[in-house]
């Protein structure tokens, strides 16, 4: 597998090309007035995150929203289980990325017990319906499942715990998974029966190489979306007027931020 990587100098070439087009799409959401939600849900470690910060890297926080919602407090319990998730859902000339979404009860919640039987089976029953709501009200919704092998992912885990940069992204639920691998399985497989559906179909990401992964999911992405580059009014920086007398006042020496870089060599 190794060998079959994506080199790096030509990933983020293409990787480069394909952001300057997620710009495009971004403007052409704006522009028209869209609504677009992109799901992004797979197994822990299958590289979602990564993906979803070079989708996100050059895009206009105020236009493209990351949701990466909590556990549930007490009184979300209580609500409409899609509730919480309608909240996030985005208002005209705007992009929603999930960094994993209401799926959580057909995958975490069903496997470590969270929900009850019953309350799945609603789930199984009720996510086609909020779909096909969503899709008939006009937004783009798009569904990629990342999978990756268990020794691919057990190989994260392990760079995970070894590097000081990056641990915070393990937890005892996520190493969880390792031991659990075949209840995530037959979960996935069960939802897919039932939420694959042609209105919001699955699209499944390979992502044993992540920087394959990514290019290709974005790629795909904006294959699915019949956006076009949007023209701009041209913009001109004005002339800065004359100086009319204003004086800096003195700063106190105690808030200016000591230098820290002039101590760098090289």
């Amino acid at each position: 597998m190794g060998e079959d990587r994506l080199r790096r100098k030509p990933y983020e070439k293409e990787l480069f090309r394909l952001q300057g087009e997620l710009v495009k799409l971004q403007e052409w959401v704006r522009a028209e007035g869209r609504r677009v939600v992109v799901v992004f849900e797979g197994r822990d470690a299958a590289g979602k995150g990564g993906t979803i910060k070079r989708v996100a890297e050059y895009l206009n926080p105020r236009v493209t929203r990351i949701v990466a919602l909590p556990a549930p407090t007490e009184r979300e319990r209580t609500q409409w289980y899609f509730q919480r998730y309608a909240e996030h859902l985005p208002a005209a000339g705007e992009i929603v990325l999930m960094d994993r979404s209401w799926y959580n009860r057909a995958g975490v919640e069903r496997v470590m017990g969270f929900c009850t039987q019953e309350e799945h089976a609603r789930f199984l029953h009720q996510c086609p319906i909020f779909e096909r709501l969503l899709v008939e009200d006009g937004i783009l919704l798009r569904k990629y499942w990342f999978s990756v092998s268990d020794e691919e992912q057990e190989r994260r885990f392990r760079a995970r715990l070894a590097d000081p940069m990056r641990q915070w992204k393990l937890s005892p639920m996520d190493l969880e998974s390792v031991t659990r691998w075949e209840e995530y399985s037959r979960a996935k497989d069960e939802m897919l029966v039932h939420t694959d559906i042609p209105e919001a179909p699955w699209y499944e990401v390979e992502s044993e190489d992540k920087r394959r992964a990514r290019i290709n999911m974005i790629s795909h992405l904006l294959s699915t979306i019949p956006y076009h580059e949007v023209k701009r009014a041209p913009l001109e920086i004005p002339e800065r007027p004359e100086a009319a007398g204003y004086q800096r006042p003195p700063r106190r020496p105690e808030t200016i931020v000591p230098d820290a870089a002039a101590l760098l060599k090289g």
